[in-house]
């Protein structure tokens, strides 16, 4: 048995859990590189086998939508998206459903870290000119963004890992997600509504009669062109990554737009927790361990191929560890889940990282952003509505993939 794997394996997930080590200032992605460096130094695992075990495909795929998703991002459609729901005419309420439906829609189809990322100044300056409390607006937008994400195989990074492993056709997964994403939005915009009413019910200031920033027209139509041939590429037998990465090297020749501008909005933190928790999980799975655990857990009934099994456990690691580790973590464990289980990992891990404020990357970009701005969303305001929008949304996208047959009881 090799102990110091399984050490460096559950130290790595608890350094997940705990997100960062305030004392040297360390989040997930430098725990995650510090593990790696103790396996390869040890001689636990070489070059060539951490090589082996990165998922190059689905790191590849990961980067060429966040390249799709720079090219709205550096077009000002996020900007412009945000400044439009701010300005809107209507009640404190009306704006909060723009919120939600506007970063649940364009989560969708890019990157909902990205989204959150930029419009959570606009929507916080905007709201707070008119004289409202930014923050459930900033909870919504949270909220909305990561249901919205889990309606599509390309909305969010762990969907893009599930639906690499699995192979799963893009409008399936629409098919079977769709739903509890909109189920998800509308659960966001009811929880936010009913835990925040005093702070709603203050009636909405005029909109300033400043111009509204505008996105460039022409890039905004080539990333919309970029985003139609992806989806065209999608339902071709070419391998996804490939097809992504095309799209990705045709954003890239543009004349007004420069590769150091588009290439330093992607994620590159995200990218490096991916590949180093690749290298973790699946030298842990090199022990026999993993193996043992998934038949032990089969003899047992305890699989997560059924929602009663699956509900609680995404639930409680999504918001333990992140949803992104959480579901890296199952599928190393579990190595051939059917199509309905991936599914439901999909929509139920996305949909539980609304819970809490660890539940998800998403929601910590927007309480950081928001403390930029002097505004401070504590761990008890994600949660007072966080806790009500999970639990309604995973119930209805329980019963939607029951009712489907995609998973069972």
């Amino acid at each position: 048995m090799d102990w110091l794997v399984i050490g460096v394996f559950f130290v790595t997930y608890a350094g997940m859990a705990v997100g960062r080590v305030p004392v040297f200032k360390l989040d997930r992605s430098g725990i995650g590189l510090l593990a790696l460096v103790v396996l390869l130094a040890s001689g636990k695992v070489s070059e060539r086998q951490a090589g082996a075990a990165i998922d190059m495909p689905t790191l590849l795929l990961l980067f060429a939508l966040m390249i799709v998703s720079a090219q709205f991002q550096a077009a000002g459609v996020y900007a412009a998206a945000a400044a439009r729901v701010a300005a809107a005419r209507g009640s404190a309420r009306r704006l909060l459903l723009l919120t939600v439906v506007v970063a649940g829609l364009l989560s969708a189809v890019l990157a909902n870290d990205i989204v959150v990322f930029a419009m959570t100044p606009i929507v916080a300056e905007g709201i707070r000119a008119r004289g409202l409390d930014p923050r459930p607006f900033l909870l919504g937008l949270a909220g909305g963004a990561n249901a919205g994400s889990a309606m599509t195989i390309i909305g969010n990074p762990q969907n893009i890992l599930i639906g690499q492993v699995g192979g799963l056709d893009f409008w399936r997964f629409l098919a079977a997600c769709g739903v509890p994403g909109l189920l998800g939005l509308a659960a966001a915009y009811l929880a936010v509504s009913l835990s925040w009413r005093r702070s709603l019910t203050a009636p909405a200031a005029p909109p300033q009669p400043d111009r509204l920033p505008a996105p460039d027209p022409w890039q905004t139509i080539k990333g919309i062109l970029a985003v139609i041939a992806l989806l065209g590429l999608f339902a071709t037998p070419m391998p996804r990554e490939f097809g992504a990465l095309i799209i990705a090297a045709a954003l890239l020749l543009s004349r007004r737009l420069t590769s150091r501008a588009m290439i330093g909005h992607v994620d590159w933190n995200l990218l490096l927790l991916f590949a180093c928790l690749f290298v973790v999980t699946e030298s842990f799975a090199a022990t026999g361990l993993a193996a043992q655990a998934v038949r032990d857990l089969a003899a047992y009934g305890m699989l997560p191929d059924r929602l009663p099994v699956l509900a609680p456990l995404t639930l409680a690691a999504s918001n333990t560890i992140g949803n992104v580790p959480a579901t890296m973590l199952i599928l190393s464990v579990w190595p051939s889940p059917p199509p309905g289980a991936l599914y439901g990992l999909a929509v139920l891990s996305t949909l539980a990282g609304n819970f809490l404020l660890t539940g998800s990357l998403a929601n910590i970009i927007v309480a950081e952003r928001a403390r930029g701005l002097g505004l401070t969303l504590s761990f008890a305001d994600f949660a007072r509505a966080g806790m009500p929008m999970t639990l309604v949304s995973m119930a209805g996208g329980m019963a939607w993939l029951w009712a489907g047959g995609w998973m069972g009881w």
